[in-house]
């Protein structure tokens, strides 16, 4: 192998997973989905002052349920709070630390009302972040992370990229099984009112 492959290598990772086994699967996802609290005292996001979470985080009409410090265990999150999550926690926080992005954090975020307006988020946010590892090259994958990575300051930026293909192949692949259960469980029901 030659010393020139890590970075495709490391695109070619996210991007298989994207595009063979999640991205079509988030195809067509409703509201009644995005929103669907299958456990009580999910968090979920919201209309602006309708929560009941220590912390409604975000700048515009809706926002995202937290807590500080998180509690043990932490409630259940809804289709809605994880795809949020990997939009901005995982994503545009990122972009905007290493990417030229622009700044943003779960405070000042505009949350998605609407499932499809979510998926656009997702989509342009995953398009920023892939280009933004493709403009590393080989030799900035080796750079530390900065930072703006806290702890893992001195770390290379190849080890932020795994990390982040972690992040999204666990938490979107949750919101693909939360979909499976929705699904499941409304033919459940259709077949026991029949």
């Amino acid at each position: 192998m030659t010393d020139q492959i890590w970075n495709p290598l490391l695109r070619d990772q996210l991007a298989w997973h994207w595009t063979h086994q999640l991205r079509d699967r988030l195809d067509g996802l409703t509201d009644d989905e995005y929103f669907r609290e299958p456990a009580p005292g999910c968090w979920s996001v919201r209309p602006r002052g309708t929560g009941s979470a220590p912390v409604q985080a975000g700048s515009g009409a809706m926002t995202i349920d937290f807590a500080m410090p998180e509690p043990d265990p932490p409630p259940f999150t809804t289709i809605a709070w994880r795809l949020e999550h990997v939009i901005v926690g995982v994503l545009a926080v990122r972009s905007a630390a290493h990417f030229g992005r622009a700044p943003t954090d779960y405070q000042s975020f505009e949350y998605a009302a609407t499932a499809s307006a979510a998926l656009a988020q997702l989509d342009a946010e995953y398009a920023t972040w892939l280009a933004g590892v493709e403009s590393l090259g080989e030799t900035g994958l080796t750079r530390p992370c900065g930072e703006a990575e806290g702890a893992y300051a001195d770390h290379p930026m190849a080890e932020l990229v795994l990390h982040i293909n972690r992040e999204l192949i666990h938490h979107l692949s949750e919101v693909c099984l939360l979909r499976d259960l929705h699904r499941h469980t409304r033919q459940q029901t259709r077949q026991e009112a029949s």
